[in-house]
């Protein structure tokens, strides 16, 4: 950057900017938390010394802090892959299975929401339909944040729910299924080409809230990339050309995520993704009776805590798929 011709590449100036700050943001959480501990071990070390308990107190609590951010910082390091930084679309879709599927469908809604909002992250709800009796049919989120999708990524797939129906008269027990499909949030320095003749654009009435002004005005829009048959739709903005710009963010979203499978040779993997909804392709089973567990199937991660996990803590399933691909 000190040599006097760098800015006659505006391009690949950019370009190793947006490296060493990618590179400075790894390095320097890792240097304060160094000096952080080392200030902490002193203190702890004096406060020992002195047998001065309030101190010796705070030391211990900063410790625990610390090893905290420390584990976060190692989560991080984990997340090497080039679209990892960027945010996700997160879409839910219900399986067979009619009310049951499509209530837990909303259940890991809220599942992703609750853990959103802990880590901080930003959440628009681009498209949501719901059922006809309840939980929702499908869902599309927007999440913004640092290594959203690098963090999101393992969650795609089937999960299964295994628990007494609250639908059922009987009481008996049902097996539900519904799949998420994650994709990264393609930002405007990554060129997407789409022509205009691959794509169908159709426009309808919204069908979630919003009052009479959506139920009078065919807003909602919906764009089908006809040679991958990738279908994007967005119903939550007012205006329709609001919504249109939205759910092409959401198929450049997809196409590109389309294009790293290809140029890497993994086509399997995103094949793996549009498995069937049903029994036998799940990544992640949720298990209230006769026993409590949530297991995934992939890394064998588990906790007999599954209230916990459906209110949004999933970081150690995180944890371990991240583990797992860099092993």
């Amino acid at each position: 950057m000190a040599r006097p011709d760098f800015w006659d590449h505006a391009e690949r100036a950019q370009t190793t900017i947006a490296a060493l700050k990618s590179a400075r943001a790894l390095v320097e959480p890792w240097d304060a938390a160094a000096r952080e501990v080392e200030e902490a071990r002193i203190l702890h070390d004096l406060a020992t010394q002195e047998e001065d308990a309030q101190t010796l107190a705070e030391a211990e609590a900063e410790a625990r802090r610390l090893a905290h951010e420390i584990e976060l910082l190692e989560r991080k390091s984990l997340l090497s892959g080039t679209e990892d930084h960027l945010g996700a679309i997160l879409a839910v879709n219900a399986g067979a299975g009619g009310t049951e599927s499509q209530d837990w469908a909303a259940m890991l809604v809220r599942m992703y929401t609750r853990w959103i909002e802990r880590q901080g992250f930003n959440l628009q709800v681009l498209d949501l339909n719901e059922g006809e009796e309840a939980g929702i049919k499908n869902a599309t989120l927007e999440v913004t944040g640092e290594f959203v999708f690098g963090y999101l990524k393992g969650e795609s797939g089937v999960h299964r729910l295994v628990r007494i129906s609250p639908f059922d008269a009987s009481h008996r027990r049902h097996t539900s299924f519904a799949s998420v499909f994650v994709s990264p949030r393609v930002d405007d320095t990554i060129q997407i080409e789409i022509k205009e003749s691959d794509l169908r654009i159709d426009t309808y009435r919204s069908s979630g809230a919003g009052g009479q002004h959506v139920n009078k005005t065919s807003s909602a829009v919906r764009i089908t990339h006809l040679p991958t048959g990738i279908v994007a739709a967005c119903q939550n903005e007012r205006s329709q050309h609001r919504n249109r710009d939205k759910a092409f963010e959401i198929l450049r979203s997809r196409l590109y995520l389309l294009a790293l499978d290809e140029e890497r040779k993994r086509q399997q993997a995103i094949e793996a993704t549009k498995m069937e909804i049903a029994f036998g392709s799940q990544i992640r089973s949720y298990v209230f009776q006769p026993y409590t567990l949530v297991k995934d199937h992939r890394t064998d991660a588990e906790t007999p805590d599954v209230n916990a996990v459906l209110d949004g803590e999933i970081d150690r399933f995180v944890d371990a798929y991240l583990r797992r691909k860099m092993n």
